[in-house]
Order: structure tokens, then C-alpha cells, then sequence
């Protein structure tokens, strides 16, 4: 009998790991057997000591810096934020596209095989609604470089305890959480999702090597995560 060959422990990079999502998703690829390192990228270091932890603290506008320090071989980003938050459209679109852009560019000319982003569910390059047209513009970015596998993930509502509370999204949360058993069929992919579900959906895809171009609704995230 063949012994199987052991596979190469790889090097994991993530972007947004002070985030709702990055914060759930650190800690899993850490205790993941499949990464032997595993790269934070970020404005401020994340406070958490670790054997495979690495941190490169940069500013986002100024990756190219620090290129040789992001080889890896699956990407995660989970950056992104709100018009409230960011203050402007300028704003905005500096940190959900040009950053995301950026990061996934350079990640893929220094030979990634893997990104995975989070992105939103109405993604749409040809929306009216400005942060859904910034987050589909994002995401045809993204699918034009030559990634082995790309995982485009766009949960609904996210649920989970945030640095800052969100009253409107308190409030939504409740409601879908309500109206969970009424929201069958086609109306799954609205469904509020945790945010450690979809880090552990974004660790699954991950993990199994695909190719090609995929992308995950909420239903699709509760089933694999």
C-alpha cells in the first residue's frame, strides 16, 4: 500500500483581522494543521502572541513597501467598512476597493493561489445603490487576476459583537432572527449569518483546493461553515 503523500503546510495572509469576521477568522488559522505561518497585515498590531504569527503593520496605501513581507499562499480579506464609519463616498471607496484592489494585485503577482474576500450580498457593478456598485466594481477587480481560486463571500446581515454598536443593525438582527423560519427557498440567501460561521466558511473553501471563480451566499455560508 501507497503511503499518502504529507502536504506542505502553507502560509495564510489576512487583511481586516481587528474585524468582525478577520477577528473570528484569526484565531482559526492559527489552530489550523493546514498553516505552519500565518500573516496579519493592518494599520495597528493585533494583540495576540503566537508561534505562527506573523505582523506586518503598514499603512494600506503603502503595501508595495512591504511586498517581500506578503507571500503566501491563501489571501483572506476581510477588510471593509460603512458610509457612516468611513464619512465619505471618497472614503468608502478607498478602503472596500482600492485597498481590497490592492491587496489582491499585489498578492497575485507574488504568486498567491488563493483569495478570499469578503464582499456583500446585491454585489453589483451596475447597481444605483453606491455601496453595492463599489462592492461589485470590487469584485470584477478582483476576478480579473490570475488567481488559481477565487471565493467571493456575500453574507446578508452579519451577526456578532462589534467594537462599536450599531443600533439599526441591532434592531435588523432581531427581526431576521424572528422571521429565520418564514425565510425558505429563495429567500435563504437573506438570512442573517454569524460572523464566525462565514470565517469558517472562508477556511473550508480554503481548504479544498478548488478552482476557478465561486461565489457564496448566505445559505451557502450556514452550510459550510
Amino acid at each position: 500500500m501507497e503511503r499518502a503523500t504529507p502536504s506542505v503546510p502553507k502560509t495564510a495572509l489576512l487583511a481586516g483581522a481587528s474585524g468582525l469576521i478577520g477577528s473570528h477568522l484569526l484565531p482559526q488559522l492559527l489552530a489550523s494543521e493546514r498553516y505552519a505561518k500565518v500573516i496579519v497585515v493592518g494599520r495597528r498590531p493585533v494583540p495576540l502572541l503566537h508561534p505562527k504569527l506573523t505582523q506586518v503593520v503598514t499603512e494600506l496605501d503603502r503595501l508595495e513597501d512591504v511586498r517581500l513581507r506578503l507571500i503566501a499562499d491563501d489571501v483572506f480579506c476581510c477588510l471593509g467598512t460603512t458610509m457612516r464609519q468611513a464619512g465619505s463616498r471618497e472614503a468608502f471607496y478607498r478602503v472596500d476597493f482600492l485597498y481590497v484592489v490592492a491587496l489582491a494585485a499585489l498578492t497575485a503577482s507574488n504568486f498567491a493561489a488563493q483569495f478570499l474576500v469578503v464582499s456583500s450580498l446585491g454585489a453589483d457593478a451596475e447597481s444605483r445603490v453606491y455601496y453595492s456598485r463599489v462592492k461589485g466594481e470590487m469584485e470584477a477587480a478582483v476576478r480579473s487576476l490570475p488567481f488559481r481560486a477565487i471565493h467571493i463571500f456575500r453574507p446578508s446581515l452579519l451577526l456578532g459583537q462589534r467594537a462599536q454598536l450599531r443600533l439599526g443593525e441591532r434592531v435588523a438582527a432581531v427581526a431576521l432572527r424572528v422571521l429565520r423560519p418564514l425565510m425558505r427557498g429563495p429567500l435563504r440567501q437573506y438570512r442573517a449569518v454569524d460572523a464566525a460561521t462565514v470565517a469558517a466558511a472562508m477556511l473550508r473553501a480554503a481548504e479544498e483546493e478548488g478552482a476557478g471563480a465561486h461565489v457564496h451566499l448566505s445559505n451557502k455560508i450556514a452550510a459550510r461553515g
